[in-house]
C-alpha cells in the first residue's frame, strides 16, 4: 500500500496548510518553468546546427544527444540530493549545472574545440533535468483526483517560454555577434543567464519544500525518529489549518476509518512502509533500490516505459528535423524556418498539457498512454512521408509533440502514484535516467541513420520502437495486490 499522508499526527502548532502550500508551490513552479523552459529550448533549437558547423552532420546527433545523456545522468545525483534535502536544492543545483554547460558550449564555439562542445552539452542537460523533475514536485502534495491536472499544469507552463524561445535564437545570435561571439553560440549564453535566474528564484521562494512536507506528513506519530532528519520550516501562515478527515493529498488519502480521536475531531490514518529518515536516505539513494520497488509494481513499470519510449520516439525524429530543413533552405533562411517549426512542435508538446492531464484523470492513465502511442505513430508517418514539404514536416512535428505530451503526463502520473513516498524521488530519478538514456541513444543513432539511410528511414525506425509500449499497455491490468510494507534494501 502506498503510504498515507496525514496531518493529524502532528501537534496543532505544526500542522501545515497542505492546500495552501500546494497552491504556492504550483504558482512558483509555473513561473520557474517559463524561465527555465526558455533556457532549455533556445539551446535545443541551435544545438544540432552548432555541432554540425563544428564537426559535421554525422556528429550533430551525437552532440545533441550529449545534453540528453547529461540530463539522464544528472537525474541520479539530483534525486539523491532531493532525498536528503528536498526538492529546492536539487532543482537549483541542476539549473546551475546547466548554466555551467551553457558557458562551456560558448567557449567551445569560440575555440572550435569539439571535445569541449561535448562536455558543455553534457552539462547543459542539467537545465533539462531540472525542468523535468519540476513536474514531480507538483504532485508531492496533490490530491489523487487532481494529480494528472496539476502535473500537466507544470508541463504546460513550459509552453509560454519554450514556444517563443526558438524564435529568439536568431535575435540572440545577432545581439551577441557584437560581443565577438561566433555564430550559433549566443543562444547558449542567453540560456546560462536564464538558468542562473531560475536557480535563484527556487532557492529563495520554494519554501516550505513540498517533498519534505509530504514526508513529514507520512511519518507515523509514534515514530521516535519523526523529529529527526531533514526538515523544512513552515511559515506561520501555514500553521493555522489542518487537513479535514478524508482529504486526499500526495501519496494517498487521509483515512476516515479507525478513528482514534473524539467524535468530530481529526482522524489518525495508519501509515504503511514507514522508515526513519536516516534509513530512508540510505535505502532510497540507489538505482537498484528504485528498481526493486518498480519491479513489484506493474503500473510503475508501465509508467516508466511510457515516459521512456515516448521520449525516444520524439527525440529521434525531432533532433534531425533541423538538418532535414537545412537540405532545402539556405543558411540565411534556415534559422527562422527552424524556429517556426520547432515552436509549433513545442506547442504540441506543452500547449494542450492541461487537456491531457484532465483526460488522464477522467479516462485513466492507461487509455491516455495508448492514445499518445497512436499519435506518435501518426507523427512518424506524416513526417517520414513529407519529403521537403515544410508544411507537412511541421504537421508531423506538431503530432510528435502531442503524442509525447500524452505519454509524458499519463506515464509520470501513473508512476508517481504507484510507489511509496520515501522512495518516490529515487524512482522518479530512475524514470528520468531511463528516459534520458533512451532519448540519448535515439539522438546518437539518428545522425548516423540520417546520413546513411535518410530521414524517412529514421521515422520508420522510430515508429517500430512504439511496438513494445503498445504491447505493455494492452496487457490486462493485474488484480490489485498489497505492496510490500517496507522499502527494499539495496541488496534485494
Amino acid at each position: 500500500m502506498v503510504p498515507v499522508l496525514t496531518t493529524t499526527g502532528l501537534p496543532p502548532r505544526v500542522r501545515p496548510d497542505v492546500a495552501g502550500i500546494q497552491r504556492r508551490t504550483l504558482r512558483l513552479l509555473f513561473v520557474t518553468q517559463i524561465i527555465g523552459g526558455i533556457g532549455v529550448t533556445i539551446g535545443v533549437a541551435v544545438g544540432a546546427l552548432l555541432a554540425a558547423d563544428l564537426a559535421g552532420t554525422a556528429v550533430a546527433g551525437v552532440a545533441q544527444s550529449a545534453a540528453v545523456v547529461g540530463a539522464a545522468l544528472l537525474a541520479v545525483p539530483i534525486t539523491r540530493l532531493m532525498v536528503s534535502h528536498g526538492r529546492r536544492p536539487g532543482l537549483a543545483v541542476a539549473y546551475l549545472v546547466g548554466a555551467a554547460g551553457g558557458v562551456l558550449t560558448v567557449l567551445a564555439a569560440v575555440t572550435r574545440w569539439v571535445p569541449l562542445l561535448f562536455v558543455g552539452m553534457l552539462l547543459f542537460g542539467g537545465g533539462s533535468a531540472a525542468n523535468l523533475q519540476a513536474r514531480y514536485a507538483a504532485v508531492d502534495l496533490a490530491e489523487p483526483a487532481r494529480r494528472g491536472r496539476q502535473l500537466s499544469l507544470i508541463v504546460w507552463a513550459t509552453t509560454i517560454g519554450a514556444v517563443a524561445a526558438p524564435n529568439f535564437a536568431a535575435l540572440t545570435d545577432e545581439a551577441t555577434a557584437g560581443w565577438g561571439l561566433p555564430r550559433l553560440s549566443g543562444p547558449f549564453a542567453f540560456s546560462a543567464v536564464a538558468f542562473v535566474l531560475t536557480a535563484g528564484v527556487l532557492l529563495l521562494f520554494l519554501r516550505p519544500d513540498p517533498l519534505l512536507t509530504a514526508r513529514r506528513l507520512t511519518t507515523a506519530p509514534t515514530d521516535p525518529a519523526a523529529s529527526t532528519g531533514p526538515t523544512d520550516p513552515v511559515a506561520p501562515a501555514d500553521l493555522a489549518a489542518s487537513v479535514d478527515p478524508g482529504t486526499s493529498v500526495g501519496g494517498g488519502s487521509v483515512a476516515s476509518a479507525d478513528p482514534v480521536a473524539p467524535a468530530g475531531g481529526p482522524v489518525v490514518a495508519k501509515v504503511g512502509a514507514v522508515v526513519s529518515p536516516a534509513a530512508r536516505t540510505r535505502r532510497g539513494a540507489g538505482v537498484r533500490t528504485a528498481w526493486s520497488v518498480v519491479r513489484h509494481r506493474p503500473a510503475a513499470r508501465l509508467g516508466i516505459a511510457a515516459v521512456a519510449v515516448g521520449h525516444l520516439v520524439m527525440v529521434a525524429v525531432m533532433v534531425m528535423t533541423p538538418v532535414r530543413l537545412h537540405e532545402s533552405h539556405t543558411d540565411a533562411e534556415v534559422l527562422p524556418v527552424v524556429g517556426l517549426v520547432l515552436s509549433l512542435h513545442i506547442a504540441g508538446m506543452y500547449a494542450l498539457a492541461p487537456v491531457v492531464g484532465w483526460l488522464t484523470d477522467r479516462l485513466g492513465r492507461r487509455a491516455v498512454i495508448l492514445g499518445g502511442a497512436a499519435t506518435l505513430l501518426a507523427a512518424c508517418v506524416v513526417a517520414g512521408t513529407a519529403g521537403h514539404d515544410t508544411v507537412r514536416l511541421t504537421l508531423g512535428l506538431v503530432l510528435l509533440g502531442l503524442g509525447w505530451s500524452a505519454t509524458m503526463v499519463a506515464g509520470s502520473t501513473l508512476l508517481s502514484e504507484s510507489v511509496p513516498t520515501e522512495v518516490r524521488p529515487t524512482v522518479q530519478g530512475l524514470s528520468d535516467l531511463t528516459m534520458g538514456l533512451a532519448g540519448a541513444g535515439a539522438g546518437a543513432a539518428s545522425g548516423f541513420v540520417m546520413q546513411v539511410a535518410g530521414y524517412p528511414t529514421l521515422a520508420l525506425l522510430a515508429a517500430v520502437a512504439l511496438g513494445p509500449l503498445v504491447a505493455l499497455a494492452l496487457r490486462p491490468a493485474p488484480p490489485a495486490e498489497p505492496a510490500p510494507n517496507r522499502v527494499p534494501d539495496e541488496e534485494e
